[in-house]
């Protein structure tokens, strides 16, 4: 009965775990100011590779990008093909919105 016990109290702890990560994930802020990184990526004439900063603000402001492609302000910058050229870059998909 001891190792059902162990076994058991494993798998509450993980499903807890998982269900916390869920809530952490979902807790992401949108910032489009997060993206400044990327600014020479996307409009410096020699089209210069992202940075690490780029991409890694990019990764975390993915979710976000629908709610900027939808943003008048946004618009033009995340539908631009350099956009595209950076996200692909960093290895993110880029949004089907």
């Amino acid at each position: 009965m001891g190792l059902k016990m162990i076994i058991a109290g494993a798998l509450v702890y993980l499903i807890l775990l998982g269900a916390y990560a869920g809530k952490a994930a979902a807790a992401v802020t949108c910032d489009p100011m997060a993206l400044s990184p990327c600014a020479t990526a996307m409009f410096s004439p020699s089209k210069p590779k992202p940075t690490a900063d780029c991409c890694n603000n990019l990764k975390l402001q993915a979710k976000c990008m629908c709610k900027y492609a939808t943003d008048p302000k946004f618009k033009g910058y995340i539908q631009s093909p350099d956009a595209k050229r950076v996200a692909d870059s960093c290895h993110v998909p880029f949004p089907k919105c």
